[in-house]
């Protein structure tokens, strides 16, 4: 279930409590049943008539579709997401480009039509990570480029039943997440240094300046010896020993991004070579395990079929998303995002290195 919304036509002074909500059906093939350790709903589901403004549906069922909006612009979107009152985001530490075309809006994912990016949650290579995405249709295509909806709590209670080792191996050791940044973009659609890290360069500032600035925005991350890097010419190698089973405030959750690079290793992209996953220890995980992983994606996975205007919102935690490829060029589908902070989700344990803090100032 969907819903439909009649907007004021002045957006920047929009207020939630003003729209109102009527709820259609989407075709089967756009839906599916949730399945444990959800109530039995469909998802994406429509927000409640005269939503307050917060979005407490999002927590159990992961993702929320408005359709028919009257939204036109980069700006209009940006009024829409902001009239929920969560906290912005900030990025530190991107590995994709992403240029700000209105406040706190910017292109999804820049990356080729014909490359396939598969379901994870925003951010789990980093200790710092969104809560909340709103994804805005600006141009659909004719054909293909949906975004897949799943689910990390179903993959978590699948994965405990169908693969316990992975999931043993995981709630002992964590993975160790190592991401490569240099000067230069190093695919299509992807970051620089100085977009991940050199937000506080200035004109002027010698290679050492820079070096030192770098750091202390990873410092910021504030996880002390589980987060650390080395310098190799231009190039800086970041190394986080992070959690990948997290307890939600239902449930447990996979927060993850392990079959997305599964894949990408398997169609030999260049991302796959920038951000690698082990278990935290160094130790590979067994592609058997990946590939079990992927196959309960495929499974628990649904394609939402974009129509213009549609935002599609996210709980980062409880929903994964991706993007299938779609024919034509990179202009017949503009999906822009909008990223905000939410609540931590808690350990799934009591070891030192599971614990995430606030982004520090």
């Amino acid at each position: 279930m969907t819903t439909t919304a009649t907007l004021p036509a002045t957006l920047p002074a929009l207020s939630v409590q003003e729209l109102t909500f009527e709820p259609f059906a989407l075709p089967a093939s756009n839906q599916r049943s949730l399945g444990a350790p959800h109530p039995t709903a469909p998802y994406p589901v429509s927000a409640p008539s005269n939503p307050p403004t917060r979005l407490p549906r999002l927590a159990r069922h992961g993702a929320l579709l408005f359709r028919d909006l009257p939204i036109t612009s980069a700006h209009d979107f940006s009024a829409f997401a902001h009239a929920f009152g969560y906290s912005r985001h900030e990025i530190v530490g991107i590995v994709v480009e992403r240029a700000e075309l209105a406040p706190n809006v910017a292109p999804a994912n820049e990356s080729p039509p014909h490359v396939t990016i598969y379901n994870h949650n925003e951010s789990p290579q980093v200790p710092h990570a969104p809560g909340y995405i709103f994804f805005y249709c600006h141009t659909a295509p004719k054909e293909g480029g949906e975004t897949p909806i799943s689910s990390s709590a179903e993959l978590y209670a699948r994965a405990r039943i169908e693969i316990p080792g992975l999931v043993e191996d995981l709630e002992r050791l964590g993975v160790l997440s190592t991401i490569r940044y240099r000067e230069e973009a190093q695919y299509r659609g992807g970051s620089t240094l100085h977009q991940a890290f050199g937000k506080e360069w200035a004109e002027g500032d010698s290679d050492e300046v820079k070096r030192r600035k770098v750091e202390d925005q990873i410092r910021r991350y504030g996880r002390g010896k589980y987060t650390s890097w080395t310098w190799s010419g231009g190039e800086l190698e970041v190394r986080h020993h992070i959690p990948v089973l997290r307890q939600h405030v239902h449930f447990p959750v996979l927060f993850t991004q392990l079959a997305s690079v599964y894949v990408r290793t398997l169609a030999g992209e260049a991302t796959s070579r920038i951000t690698t996953l082990s278990y935290g220890d160094g130790t590979a995980i067994p592609t058997e395990y990946l590939a079990k992983l992927k196959g309960i994606t495929d499974d628990i996975r649904v394609l939402h079929r974009w129509e213009k205007g549609d935002v599609l919102v996210y709980d980062n935690v409880v929903a994964q998303h991706g993007r299938e490829p779609w024919k034509g060029g990179q202009g017949d589908r503009v999906v822009l995002a909008s990223l905000f902070d939410g609540p931590i989700p808690g350990p799934y344990g009591g070891e030192e290195w599971e614990q995430l803090v606030p982004l520090r100032d």
